[in-house]
């Protein structure tokens, strides 16, 4: 057992079960033996790649998208460009190098980070020296905000209950034989899942994370407020239905319970439910990230750094393109959603 999963056990010994949740931020936050606390988990040498450390095409087009969107709203002269769990800061520096030629752009854009962990931070002031850090998007100035969020509410801590005739039993973290194990907590009502009474049936499983509405509300009352544009790219899809917790070490799956705070956890994203709280601002249609960015003319771009390329960097960079958009690799697994004013239009590659 890991010292953090010691530690878990002894609470648990002590006070009973705790929620998934409560699991999963101690595994990824603990002050100590946190996942993001202690180490980078990008990359070759970590647990898992980005889309940005894949490829700069990933980065460039997300920032020319939100600097076309920056025109499309008359090109206020004062803006946040902020990002919610910015890894690197690869993205940034990708998307801040490639709108260096939308005139005014640089001159009106304040560059913001969301990031808890101060390893990571470390690491986006090498990429990106210029920006400022905040533990929470509430802190953020009130300025037209144009945010990207890739990768980071997958992250988010989740509560699992599964269906019980008319109420629910929580997913729980135990012990049994020393061991951390899941139960099932006592059947009963729940008004936050009492809209899903309708298209679920018994034994169904779904999530919910206790954080992201307040995170979704916030972005969309600045938006709607301040003006401005989100996009969130994530896995998951519409509806949260179906266990997708995961558990990932050195590029390999495991056990979610097995190696806590030394394995990254996430889940599937429920990207209805980042829409329903984005109001009054708008949101677009899902769309996958292989559309998204084939809208952006990421084809085209591939075939212009194609040119200066040969040898194993061209093998790269064409598996780099197929890696990211098509439909077997990140192309359909990931997707992307809009957030905008009601006044504006939706952010380029994307539908109302």
């Amino acid at each position: 057992m890991t010292p953090l999963g010691a530690l878990l056990a002894k609470r648990i010994a002590a006070t009973g079960p705790i929620t998934l949740a409560d699991y999963m931020a101690e595994c990824l936050m603990h002050p100590v033996h946190g996942y993001y606390t202690t180490r980078d988990p990008l990359g070759a040498s970590g647990d898992f790649i980005t889309a940005p450390e894949i490829s700069q095409m990933f980065g460039e087009l997300v920032g020319l998208c939100l600097g076309q969107a920056w025109l499309n709203q008359g090109a206020p002269s004062a803006i946040v460009l902020a990002e919610l769990g910015p890894g690197r800061g690869t993205l940034m520096a990708d998307a801040l190098r490639a709108t260096r030629d939308v005139p005014g752009f640089h001159a009106a854009a304040q560059v913001h980070f969301v990031e808890a962990s101060s390893k990571l931070r470390a690491l986006q002031a090498q990429a990106v020296p210029e920006a400022t850090w905040h533990d929470d998007i509430n802190s953020l100035p009130d300025l037209p905000l144009f945010m990207i969020a890739n990768e980071f509410f997958d992250a988010l801590p989740i509560r699992q209950f599964v269906r019980d005739g008319d109420g629910w039993r929580e997913r729980m973290v135990g012990l049994q034989d020393d061991k951390l194990t899941l139960g099932l907590s006592a059947p009963a009502p729940l008004d936050l899942l009492s809209d899903r009474l309708a298209d679920t049936q018994a034994g169904d499983l779904v999530e919910h994370c206790p954080t992201m509405p307040a995170i979704a509300q916030a972005a969309g009352a600045r938006i709607d407020r301040h003006g401005g544009a989100a996009l969130i790219i994530d896995y998951g899809d519409w509806q949260s239905l179906g266990d997708t917790l995961q558990a990932v070490a050195e590029h390999e799956t495991v056990d979610p319970l097995e190696k806590p705070g030394v394995a990254d956890l996430t889940a599937h994203v429920d990207f209805a439910a980042i829409a329903a709280n984005v109001h009054p601002a708008k949101h677009t249609r899902l769309t996958t990230q292989g559309v998204f960015l084939e809208r952006l003319g990421i084809t085209n771009r591939a075939q212009m750094l194609a040119k200066r390329l040969s040898g194993d960097a061209l093998d790269g960079h064409i598996a780099a393109h197929r890696r990211l958009t098509h439909p077997d690799e990140m192309g359909d697994l990931f997707k992307v959603i809009g957030i905008y004013p009601a006044t504006a239009t939706p952010p380029p590659g994307l539908e109302p």
